[in-house]
């Protein structure tokens, strides 16, 4: 079979699965492989659909994780993925398995299910030839099924259709498999049933993924040119830069370039994920593997930039990533204002791992310095700010979430609004909101109270189709600025969860927004504004006001607490003030004494209220923002 091929001991192996394949007996050396062994594949779903579990069983199968390292979800390695049970980061693999007596190499990229990690799928499509789309065999085709099925179709990758979970008692192949079927265009017979679970129809999948899958094509000869589709921080090796590569060769030692930065380094180690970093001697065409350069600088590694040999460089660059484009904006503030720098280096080192996030400074008369930062939907807000806190120890206050506004003056100047704070207090022409193309399944019988919700949201309905007799396929536009905060969980409880979302952008619209201000002692609190529509800002004022009411402690005075829309007050609060008692010391007497006592308090109460100041407490920011917040977990 050639030096490149040799013989691994077999693992033991654990119960699921009872046996090692004999076909995954053996590994091929990285650098070696000729591109016609290679095949470059990733698994792609909605969330919950078992695409970490078959990923798991795929492992064992081919011998590459023995029993001893074996753990479910082996491939999400950060603790928020195992105890949300979803995967935020694609993972790389390599795999061999014998078929039809030909050695062959599997490069496998396990993607994330939630909408708000599309990007993630995006790049990992770039990097592969094929897509093994995956459907819960009890709950038939989902909506971030559809979108991802669209993306590989735009990649024009081969897709191979499976249904998972068939050992469960509630799944109906059958009538799925028809679903699926009709929906690719392919005989119902042709969709793989496998189980990811017990690991059974798993190896005629990795057949499958040999037969139809094309093999990667590159000139070997033609100067090096590999993608960067993904790059992590080590804190003792530096950047690690994971690289598919396109054409020509890497090898140990020899000096690369980054085409975009003109960045020079010496490739200290190159190597591949199987699926622990193991070195090598080099990356052929059509490789996935990592580079170690021992570069510090997290800037000088970025995704969609192409990497080339220093002594024959490439003419051109490779096409690069779509740069994704923030959906919703936060600002992060740290709590102790002496972690500012800490929370700088910290985005620097996330923005590494996490292409997708968009951050620029920013000062809050409230808050003090902090960043203002852009993500692509709630749950990916959650998510960053759970990793800064965890990996990087830093404790954050997150403002309410909002979406970019562009806004028309009367005398014609136009502006970009991503913080209330920006909002113009001038005369305003129009103001525009973003808007996405909304896609939502369900059974047919929840029609009703999907529609009843999305009129409620300012929705307007495109269109709607049945997929199979109990099944429909709505499609709406909706305010982006309606759905980021509690849609999702709504729509979730009026159709006992069986609704899934997905949602892309599609353009904007003009709206009659306003911009609520928030008021305390008649200074306004930037860091509780907001941008809302005219007929939801009275019911954000009254909310906000009650909820600061009893968030903020008493004072010696009284403290009027006002939610406006310009110069007009359209909800108010009081906070009592705290009364001592000065008749006290009063035993029986006159009671003109205690009368001019209880005006001499009067006064002293006037002439505080004028010069007081009235100090909002950490605590009351975290509660007042947080809870308006909470992302839906999709």
């Amino acid at each position: 079979m050639g030096d490149w091929w040799e013989a691994l001991s077999p693992p033991r192996f654990p119960e699921v699965c009872r046996s090692v394949s004999p076909r995954a007996t053996t590994v091929l050396q990285p650098h070696a492989t000729p591109a016609e062994a290679l095949r470059n594949f990733c698994i792609i779903a909605h969330i919950d659909h078992g695409k970490s579990t078959l990923a798991d069983r795929m492992l064992q199968i081919t011998g590459v994780v023995d029993e001893r390292s074996m753990r479910a979800q082996y491939l999400d390695r950060m603790d928020i993925e195992r105890e949300r049970g979803i995967t935020i980061k694609s993972q790389a693999v390599r795999m061999p398995w014998e078929s039809g007596g030909a050695p062959y190499v599997l490069n496998m990229i396990d993607t994330p299910g939630h909408v708000d990690f599309t990007y993630e799928v995006s790049r990992s499509l770039a990097a592969c030839e094929g897509a093994v789309l995956l459907v819960d065999a009890a709950q038939g085709i989902e909506a971030q099924t559809l979108a991802n099925l669209y993306l590989a179709m735009e990649n024009e990758l081969t897709i191979i259709p499976v249904l998972n979970k068939i050992d469960l008692p509630a799944a109906q192949p059958e009538k799925y498999a028809e679903e699926l079927a009709g929906l690719i265009g392919v005989d119902p017979e042709t969709v793989l049933r496998v189980s990811g679970k017990t690991g059974a129809g798993v190896e005629p999948l990795l057949d499958e993924i040999v037969t139809h899958i094309p093999p990667p094509t590159g000139d070997p000869a033609a100067p090096a040119r590999a993608m960067i589709f993904d790059s992590v921080y080590d804190t003792y090796r530096g950047v690690v830069t994971y690289v598919r590569v396109i054409d020509g060769n890497l090898n140990p030692r020899e000096r690369i370039v980054m085409m975009s930065t003109k960045a020079q380094h010496e490739l200290l180690e190159i190597g591949v994920i199987s699926p622990e970093p193991v070195p090598g001697k080099g990356l052929g065409v059509g490789e996935v593997g990592y580079l170690i350069t021992g570069v510090k600088d997290v800037r000088q590694s970025r995704v969609g930039d192409t990497v080339t040999n220093a002594a024959k460089p490439a003419a051109s660059a490779l096409g690069g990533y779509r740069d994704p484009k923030p959906m919703v904006f936060s600002g992060l503030y740290p709590i102790d204002g002496s972690d500012y720098p800490d929370l700088r280096e910290a985005l620097d080192k996330l923005k590494l791992n996490d292409a997708a996030l968009v951050y620029e400074p920013e000062t809050s008369a409230a808050l003090g310095f902090g960043f203002r930062c852009g993500f692509l939907g709630l749950l990916h807000l959650e998510i960053v700010r759970e990793r800064l806190e965890r990996e990087f120890n830093l404790d954050l206050i997150s403002t309410q979430p909002n979406v970019v506004y562009d806004v028309t003056m009367e005398d014609g100047k136009e502006l970009t609004v991503t913080n209330p704070s920006e909002f113009p207090n001038g005369k305003i022409a129009e103001v525009r909101e973003p808007v996405v193309r909304a896609t939502i399944l369900a059974p047919s019988e929840f029609i009703g109270a999907i529609m009843e919700l999305c009129q409620g949201k300012r929705g307007s309905l495109r269109g709607m189709d049945y997929l199979s007799e109990d099944r429909v396929e709505m499609r709406y536009t909706l305010p982006l600025a309606e759905i980021v905060f509690d849609f999702f969980d709504q729509l979730k409880s009026r159709t006992r969860g069986y609704a899934s979302l997905d949602y892309e952008p599609d353009g904007d619209q003009v709206a009659d927004l306003v911009k609520v201000d928030i008021l305390l002692q008649g200074e306004t609190v930037d860091a509780f504004s907001a941008i809302v529509h005219k007929d939801r800002a009275y019911g954000y004022g009254v909310t906000m006001a009650g909820k600061l009411k009893d968030l903020i402690p008493r004072q010696q005075f009284e403290v009027p607490i006002q939610a406006a829309i310009g110069s007009r007050i359209i909800a108010r609060e009081n906070i009592r003030a705290i009364r001592k008692d000065v008749l006290a010391k009063c035993y029986g007497g006159d009671i003109s004494r205690k009368r001019k006592l209880l005006e001499k308090q009067k006064e002293g109460k006037k002439r505080m209220k004028m010069v007081g100041r009235v100090e909002v407490p950490q605590e009351a920011f975290i509660a007042a923002l947080q809870s308006d917040a909470a992302p839906a977990k999709k």
